[in-house]
């Protein structure tokens, strides 16, 4: 999310729209949402560019940061384990832990590969149930805008 809102306009026109997307939601949709992040968040927003981080940092600093805590890694490695996500997704993993732990409604993100992803959404809610959690509602922006 950090990214799409702060990047200079993209050329690839999905990534465009994410982009138009996520500053739409950002300016209509985010005052109607308490927003938590993580230090994971603070970490991926931190990488690659001086500049771009500062800018992604910059927006995220108004946020309460989650714990992480003993369980969220239980959890996070329960997911890598039943869906068969590859080590660099361990990250992605945490997100659905943290947010299932904290009992966050929604997990917002573009990351359609391994977090708003319909094929993996069953096997996800089920980690949360077997840890006697309930599952966030994760989804993009887009899914997020309202009526």
């Amino acid at each position: 999310m950090p990214s799409y809102l702060t990047a200079w306009p993209s050329r690839d026109l999905i990534r465009a729209s994410h982009q138009q997307i996520t500053r739409e939601w950002w300016e209509n949709r985010r005052k109607h949402f308490d927003i938590h992040i993580s230090q994971f968040v603070i970490d991926e927003a931190s990488a690659g560019d001086v500049q771009a981080a500062a800018d992604r940092i910059a927006i995220l600093k108004e946020f309460p940061l989650l714990d992480i805590t003993e369980e969220v890694d239980e959890i996070a490695t329960e997911l890598l384990n039943r869906l068969s996500l590859p080590p660099r997704a361990a990250t992605d993993a945490a997100h659905i832990a943290l947010a299932a732990v904290h009992e966050m409604h929604f997990l917002l993100t573009w990351n359609c590969t391994h977090i708003a992803n319909a094929e993996m959404a069953q096997d996800i809610e089920q980690v949360c149930s077997d840890f006697g959690l309930e599952c966030p509602v994760v989804c993009t922006p887009e899914e997020l805008m309202g009526g």
